[in-house]
């Protein structure tokens, strides 16, 4: 019977993430929001199809777990030596300068210094579950605010042991049954220590034995075993688990067997991730809500104001670029996992009331629904406002231009034809929307003007009428085609030279009347596939020709497909003929090419006979 209920309980977990979660995405309210949902629909206080909560919660703590693992395997030592800076600087100051905050606040309005000091302490961490998953989701995670808040979680992870084991003091109770101080000193040297030995010279070498044996299934059951063993490890001498699994991690980051890992564990991070919030969602306590809202809701604006307030404060001094900084301190507002224990640790210790520790509970949890519906609130109507502060610096006053050639978009790809054309002394115009690229661009001489190049007055007054050719290099295809069409209907004669993101870019192009276009990937990897053919034997005039071959037979397909690429049927049928016929062109390619051979080691020796 257990086992059944067992299986009914996956089966509702399912059936709700499958359900919500495409349904919070597509009203864009992001993955964690709709797994949050998830769990108060299926939890106690909804339609109360879960009941045992706090099961489901400590082993969905799992799911942080693997996911610090894995971030640990991406992040090789040097690299995290790197963020020392972060980590402890700005990890250090957000622990101490929000702890002083709340600790403040709450000491104001009467509460005991012990309660607040040890509350504080608590609301100071935040969610690293929530945080990471919303910065892998936006993929995020490699832009300041990301960098920044991942550096300060990990300081967090660090800062949460001494604040477990400061809560005992405070409530006059002798530390972990008892034991010496040093002791426990020595037991966390001892893990730490095993740790750096085992990941550096005992893993790798079960690693490559079992990877011989071919069985991906066993290598999978050792990955677990190692994380799971981890956890066991950290836990018994009281070390934060996902602490320590993120050590692990960094020390197996330069392992060959790395990937492999990665590969293994992701679809389990992925799903205990989830459960985990669903989890959290179940454990909303609608119980305590409904008898103290006011004071709820009150506890739970008060930390996410002076949380946010604090965090945009110290977002300044963090390196982090004024149009991510209120971002930062949303991502980072909610009460984190931690909280938990740290409040546990204080009813067991009698420093919190359990009344006490349930509202504060209760409050982190509200908390950490609140921060996706911050973030949505913040895409919808700051996010917006932020970009439009740079759309809305006026377009420059663009004096008569005699340039030969007018570049709209100076990117990437714009900049290495208006270096070329400048170093041959061939006067450019460029237009461009970017003010800190303008700005820097103007240091160096060109003569770069912001603006919306499809407004055709800009173009005139840029010395379109007189220009040879317009080079088109913005990056947005919509923008792209709108300044094609804008030209075509000023000046039809005019040579237009642009920039195609991808096929359909082309095509659209095409249709335009646009015929020199470049596939802006298109030549490197072209000249970076002809290397590689070179790696594995072929000679460089074997490698040259082939990628002659596929360059002819590639632009003759495109423009056998071009008058047909919005019938999907068609181009399908095409595609698959001009496929085959490439294969033909390569087979027959390679015989005249060995026969070519074959005639320069013998001459005059006929092929057939050979």
């Amino acid at each position: 019977m257990e086992h059944h209920s067992f299986l009914i309980n996956i089966l509702f977990y399912l059936v709700a993430a499958i359900i919500m979660v495409p349904l919070a995405k597509r009203l864009g309210m992001g993955a964690v929001l709709g797994y949050l949902v998830a769990g108060v629909v299926i939890g106690p206080w909804g339609l109360g199809l879960i009941k045992n909560v706090e099961v489901i919660l400590s082993f969905s703590e799992f799911g942080v777990v693997l996911l610090l693992f894995l971030i640990g395997l991406e992040l090789e030592p040097k690299r995290l030596w790197l963020l020392r800076r972060p980590i402890f600087g700005w990890g250090g100051a957000q622990v101490g300068v929000v702890s002083a905050g709340l600790c403040a606040v709450a000491m104001a309005f009467g509460v005991d210094w012990r309660t607040a000091l040890v509350g504080a302490l608590g609301l100071s961490l935040s969610s690293t579950a929530i945080v990471l998953a919303t910065l892998g989701e936006r993929k995020l995670m490699s832009t300041p605010a990301g960098s920044a808040g991942f550096s300060i979680l990990l300081f967090q992870d660090i800062a949460a042991i001494p604040m477990i084991a400061l809560v005992p003091l405070l409530g006059g109770l002798v530390t972990h049954s008892g034991e010496p101080g040093w002791l426990r000193v020595a037991k966390l040297a001892a893990v730490l220590a095993a740790l750096v030995v085992g990941g550096r010279f005992l893993v790798n070498p079960i690693l490559r034995f079992i990877a011989k044996t071919d069985l991906r299934e066993i290598f999978t059951a050792f990955a677990l075993l190692l994380v799971i063993a981890i956890c066991v490890l950290m836990e018994s001498v009281g070390l934060s688990m996902a602490l320590g699994t993120f050590m692990a991690g960094v020390l197996l980051a330069d392992s060959e067997y790395r990937h492999e890992l990665i590969s293994d564990l992701e679809p389990f991070k992925g799903l205990l991730l989830g459960l985990f919030f669903i989890a959290v969602g179940m454990s909303v306590d609608f119980g305590v809500l409904r008898a103290q809202p006011l004071l709820i809701l009150a506890l739970v604006a008060g930390l996410l104001v002076v949380k946010i307030a604090l965090l945009y404060v110290l977002s300044k001094f963090f390196d982090i670029p004024r149009g991510q900084q209120l971002f930062f301190a949303l991502l980072l507002s909610q009460g984190g996992e931690f909280a938990f224990v740290v409040f546990a640790a204080a009813e067991a210790a009698h420093v919190f009331a359990p009344e006490t520790a349930a509202l504060l509970v209760v409050v982190v949890t509200l908390s950490m629904v609140a921060t996706p519906l911050l973030l949505l609130l913040h895409d919808k109507f700051v996010a917006p406002r932020l970009q439009g502060d740079k759309k809305r610096r006026p377009d420059d006053h663009i004096e008569a231009q005699d340039n030969p050639i007018v570049i709209a978009g100076f990117g990437r790809f714009g900049q290495i034809i208006g270096r070329l054309l400048a170093a041959n002394k061939i006067g450019v115009t460029v237009l461009d929307h970017d003010p800190d690229q303008i700005d820097l661009l103007r240091k160096f001489g060109f003569k770069v003007f912001y603006g919306d190049a499809t407004r055709v007055d800009l173009l005139v007054a840029a010395g379109i009428e007189k220009a040879k050719a317009l080079v088109i290099a913005i990056d947005n295809v919509d923008d792209s085609l709108a300044l094609v069409d804008a030209v075509r209907l000023r000046l039809p004669e005019l040579t237009i030279l642009a920039r195609a993101r991808n096929v359909t870019h082309y095509y659209e192009l095409m249709k335009r009347g646009v015929t020199l276009i470049e596939r802006e990937t298109f030549a490197a990897a072209l000249l970076l596939g002809e290397q590689t053919l070179q790696q594995v034997g072929y000679s460089a005039e074997r490698a040259q020709r082939a990628a002659g071959i596929f360059v002819r037979h590639n632009l003759k397909t495109l423009l056998e497909v071009a008058p047909h690429f919005q019938d999907q049927q068609k181009v399908m049928s095409l595609t698959r003929q001009a496929r085959e016929e490439l294969e033909d062109m390569f087979e027959s390619d390679a015989a005249a090419f060995a026969a070519a051979e074959v005639e320069r080691e013998i001459p005059g020796a006929d092929p057939q006979h050979r």
